[in-house]
């Protein structure tokens, strides 16, 4: 005997919502409950109908189920035997691949990713500066030359695993659920090598040092990573090559300091030069000089900018501004004709020629006067 439609049993249509499914339950269930009809077999076995339309109705997952593939869906301990069961369990096992990644990465007959390689590269500001192409050496796994790539033995190939049939996954019923997961005699390769070949025990890869080059961009940053596809660790077993992710560092420089695409330069000047004015020349990065003149009275702080004279912007043609920053340096290890000469100039001096000691020294004397007041 055919089983009735769960929403015929509840009396509720295909769209009710939980709490129609459970105001239908109770009232069903006390009116055919064993308690209320003692004896009475046609009674328990609806009662028994009642609860099982419920238990599916109730649970999400189950009532999606149901709704697709009807009563099959339960039949022969999970999903059904047929076509649209086997559909159901497809559908199950993609979701739980996606939400959790089972059985993922190893569909392609075991062509399994090689790993991703790092490798830190050390430049100089002028580097950065002109760009250059480097050649690096990176120890790595490459594809076996004996084996091509497949890990077995020459003259040998390998075989389908009978396990999962080459489907690198086995599926197991667990109640309401089939699960899917990685075979376990093939490791989800779908192949097994009864005689594998040398080279690291048939994962088809040896390890060997390569030269590569890398080309640096005019203008590139400190810790700027370049990635180089398909350079990294060949795969197993003729798997597809991993990635190659350069790390740039730029050395710190004797004369500049970079924010961004400036850079900034400190340079001492004589007390003379600050005091009567002057000029001086300083180094650029590409190499070239040029000229800053410096009015009469620079403080120390004081920044002159030269424009253009900055780090390139990488994939453009502008350039950044170089800032001087002068500071004016006490001069050390006078003579005895040189301290005359200054002790002559401190006492012909006034508050005109220091205006920003006596504007200080002003207000420290205001201050110590409120404090007495």
């Amino acid at each position: 005997m055919s089983k009735r439609d769960f929403y015929d049993v509840l009396g509720v249509s295909r769209d009710a919502d939980d709490k129609v499914l459970k105001s239908a339950y109770r009232k069903m269930a006390m009116q055919f409950h064993p308690d209320r009809n003692p004896g009475d077999a046609e009674a328990e076995a609806k009662f028994k109908e009642v609860n099982e339309a419920y238990d599916t109705l109730k649970d999400g997952q189950k009532r999606a189920a149901y709704d697709r593939f009807g009563h099959a869906a339960f039949e022969n301990g999970g999903f059904g035997g047929g076509a649209g069961a086997h559909d159901f369990s497809s559908t199950m096992s993609d979701i739980f691949e996606e939400f959790f990644g089972m059985g993922g990465g190893r569909r392609s007959g075991g062509r399994e990713r090689g790993a991703d390689l790092r490798y830190n590269l050390d430049i100089t500001l002028e580097d950065a500066f002109h760009g250059k192409t480097v050649e690096i050496e990176v120890p790595t796994s490459i594809t076996c030359d004996a084996c091509t790539g497949s890990g077995a033995k020459p003259g040998t190939s390998p075989a389908t695993c009978r396990t999962c049939g080459g489907a690198g996954r086995v599926r197991a019923a667990q109640g309401f659920f089939t699960l899917e997961r990685t075979c376990p005699s093939c490791q989800g390769r779908g192949q097994v090598i009864s005689d594998p070949c040398e080279s690291r025990s048939g994962s088809g890869r040896k390890t060997q040092d390569r030269t590569l080059s890398v080309n640096i961009p005019s203008g590139i940053e400190d810790g700027t990573r370049i990635r180089l596809a398909g350079e990294g660790e060949a795969g197993v077993r003729g798997g597809p090559a991993g990635d190659l992710y350069i790390f740039l560092s730029v050395r710190p420089h004797d004369l500049f300091q970079r924010d961004g695409a400036d850079l900034y330069c400190r340079v001492p000047i004589s007390m003379s030069t600050a005091t009567l004015g002057g000029q001086f020349d300083v180094p650029t990065v590409d190499g070239s000089t040029s000229r800053v003149k410096v009015p009469e009275g620079t403080q120390t702080g004081k920044q002159f900018r030269l424009r253009g004279k900055g780090m390139p912007v990488m994939r453009s043609s502008q350039h950044g501004d170089m800032y001087i920053q002068v500071t004016v340096e006490t001069p050390t290890n006078l003579t005895k004709r040189q301290r005359e000469l200054l002790a002559e100039f401190e006492k012909e001096s006034s508050g005109e020629n220091h205006p920003e000691s006596a504007g200080f020294f002003s207000k420290v004397k205001d201050f110590i006067d409120n404090l007495g007041a």
